[in-house]
């Protein structure tokens, strides 16, 4: 079942995200040779009648495409120069490639949506709701109602920031600006270790968080745009961090720790799993949002200088850092493959 949930994630997920291509290639005219699923040989295809596209599914689960002649920014000798994208607007062409990003960011908010409409919409909100006595938070100072604001000076808005926050911690010691009472404090806490029933031991400050849990239809709409927001937000952080060298990339997972994640996932229900759909479909969009060449982002940046210099950048230029960039993340994946074989199998 595992490696079924893993195939349907990652499918729905890249099949979105293609979707916004494919569907505004359509509406820009731009001739579409391929709508793939999977990556690798084809395992099965079809073409709808009265339409040129061919419509396929390949072996490998981890990818997907949506082939557009002059896409590459080379002219497609097959097909006229009006359906090429390279040839369409300004316009059309940077909603086609912005499009499969957007899509992600939407879908995650109508699950978010219907997982709050069904299950109740958990607080976002950074605000203490347990202090465990004889624990570092208490002997600090904390108490239940406190909000947090500030952690080691970093804004913090909702719990996943908090929760970032709190992992990059160095040395276990936190300094947490607190509101209580309209009142601004700051509070030292230093974690202490603990050893677990399964005798693994882990650092703990001796606090918890509000789950307090709201039902209504506005209600749920407001938590999918806000739970989305910070995602995003928790994960520009991320990706800050990992260029400083507060977060290593042995915390980054690739195809062999989605896998692991999704049946750990599995086993604690659906509505995580749906969660997790989200989570990694926001993840999708966020990563293909970077300025990094080969990726969505990169193309956007291109299209960008394109707008600022009034034409088109030399095709040859782009490509050629376009492969670059995808070697150079071809490396990444596998360091980062590498990395999930040691945490997983060997337990580093």
């Amino acid at each position: 079942m595992t490696f079924i949930y893993f195939v349907l994630i990652l499918g729905i997920t890249i099949f979105i995200h293609e979707l916004g291509h494919f569907i505004f290639a359509k509406r820009a005219k731009v001739y579409c040779h391929e709508f793939s699923l999977g990556m690798g040989p084809k395992i099965w295809s079809f073409r709808r009648k009265n339409d040129e596209t061919l419509y396929s599914l390949r072996l490998f689960p981890i990818g997907g495409f949506v082939q557009m002649a002059g896409e590459e920014l080379e002219e497609d000798k097959d097909v006229p120069r009006d359906r090429q994208l390279f040839a369409k607007k300004w316009s059309q062409k940077f909603m086609t490639i912005i499009a499969g990003i957007m899509f992600n960011f939407i879908f995650a908010v109508i699950i978010f949506f219907f997982l709050a409409l069904f299950n109740g919409s958990p607080s976002t909100k950074p605000i203490v709701s347990v202090v465990d006595k004889g624990l570092p938070a208490y002997s600090a100072g904390l108490e239940s109602g406190d909000i947090i604001k500030r952690v080691n000076g970093k804004k913090v808005t909702s719990i996943d920031r908090l929760m970032l926050e709190l992992h990059v911690v160095k040395n276990d010691e936190i300094t947490l600006e607190i509101k209580r009472d309209e009142i601004i404090k700051e509070i030292k806490i230093t974690a202490v270790e603990v050893t677990e029933k399964d005798d693994t031991k882990r650092f703990v400050f001796g606090f918890g968080l509000e789950s307090k849990i709201e039902k209504g239809f506005l209600v749920s709409l407001q938590y999918a745009f806000m739970k989305t927001g910070y995602l995003i937000e928790q994960m520009f952080w991320i990706v800050t961090y990992l260029i400083t060298g507060s977060i290593g990339l042995n915390n980054l997972s690739g195809p062999i720790g989605i896998y692991n994640i999704v049946g750990e996932t599995a086993r604690s229900g659906i509505a995580n799993l749906f969660y997790l759909l989200a989570y990694i479909s926001i993840n999708v969009g966020f990563i293909n949002l970077l300025p990094i060449p080969a990726f969505d982002g990169g193309r956007i940046l291109f299209l960008l200088l394109e707008k600022i210099k009034g034409r088109p950048i030399d095709p040859k230029v782009e490509n050629s850092i376009h492969s670059v960039g995808f070697f150079l993340l071809m490396l990444l994946m596998l360091l980062i493959t590498y990395n999930d074989i040691i945490r997983i199998f060997v337990g580093g």
